[in-house]
Order: C-alpha cells, then structure tokens, then sequence
C-alpha cells in the first residue's frame, strides 16, 4: 500500500501527458481471438485465447494509465483492495474511455461484495468495449450474486458465445459452450 501511495503522490497525470490518448483500437485482433477461442479444440487452446485477450484488453492508452493499472493489478493480487481502489479511482478518472480501468475496478467491487457499484462499472466497461469477454462474464456473476440469476445467466451465455471454453460456462445451467 505504502508503495501504491508514494507512486500515486509523487506523479500524477499533469507530469504525464495532460490528457488520456484514446484506447488503442483492438477490434480486429479481437476477431482473431474470438475466433481462435471458438475454434479451439481443447481447454488450454481456449485458454491460450483468452491469455492474449486479456494482454489485448491490457493494453494502456499511455504510460501513466499502465502504470495505474500495474498498481491496481498488484494491489488486487496482494488483496489490498483499497490500494487497489486508490490506483482504479484515478485511472478512470483520467482516463474514462480505457474499458479495462473499468473492468478491473469492477472486479475489486465484485471482491469487496459491492455488487451495485460493480455492476455500474461493469455496464461502463462493456459501452466502450462490448465484446469485452471479462467483462461480460463479470456481469453475468455479479448479476448472479445480486440474486439476478436469469439476467446473469443470459449475460454470460453471451460470454461463453464469445469464448466458449470460459470456466464460468459451467455456471450455466444448462452448461454451455465446450466440451464439444
């Protein structure tokens, strides 16, 4: 947390640039990877699919904002939520129109049991990038959590349209997507 603080106390977004640049436009390596995840034939080549899905949704406007994410991500994987939070705050504040600030500032909502607050971030995330696999899926559990289940089961069966090897699909009842 002490590190997540200094870095977000001693540089801001005016010593970046003054303005987040637009998310880098990732559509047509989606299409390649949503086709790859439908194509594939096993679970790890599925897998290997939604690995480059997420570098692809990761992919920062700018340094600052990757440099907020990073943060965000080590704070998440270190169950500091609330250093986690600090970086997501200001990555969507600076830079609005990056779906993955967020996806991910969802996903802290969704772990702190903030479900409303999840789901609006969910639902911003998904305006901007609508076939944001993470993101749909996301959805459809927090909807599932609020006590939503066919609105939840309904958004990630479209997830699992997308990419039918996530690990959610046996959520679904009945399950979708692969094994064929």
């Amino acid at each position: 947390m002490k590190r997540a603080l200094l870095l977000l106390s001693l540089a801001s977004p005016a010593q970046a640039e003054e303005v987040c640049p637009p998310a880098p436009d990732i559509s047509a390596a989606l299409d390649v990877l949503i086709a790859d995840a439908q194509a594939a034939q096993t679970y790890m080549a599925g897998r290997d699919a939604f690995r480059d899905m997420r570098a692809l949704y990761n992919a920062a406007p700018d340094t600052w904002s990757g440099e907020l994410l990073d943060i965000a991500l080590e704070r998440i994987a270190m169950a500091d939520y609330d250093g986690a939070m600090l970086g997501l705050d200001e990555l969507v504040a600076y830079c609005p129109h990056w779906a993955e600030g967020w996806n991910q500032r969802a996903f802290v909502h969704f772990l702190r049991e903030e479900y409303e607050p999840a789901l609006a971030d969910l639902e911003q995330a998904l305006a901007l990038s609508p076939r944001h696999v993470a993101a749909l899926s996301g959805k459809g559990l927090t909807l599932m959590r609020m006590g939503r289940e066919a609105e939840g089961d309904a958004v990630l069966r479209d997830a699992v349209a997308l990419h039918p090897w996530l690990p959610e699909r046996g959520l679904l009842d009945p399950p979708a997507g692969a094994p064929r």
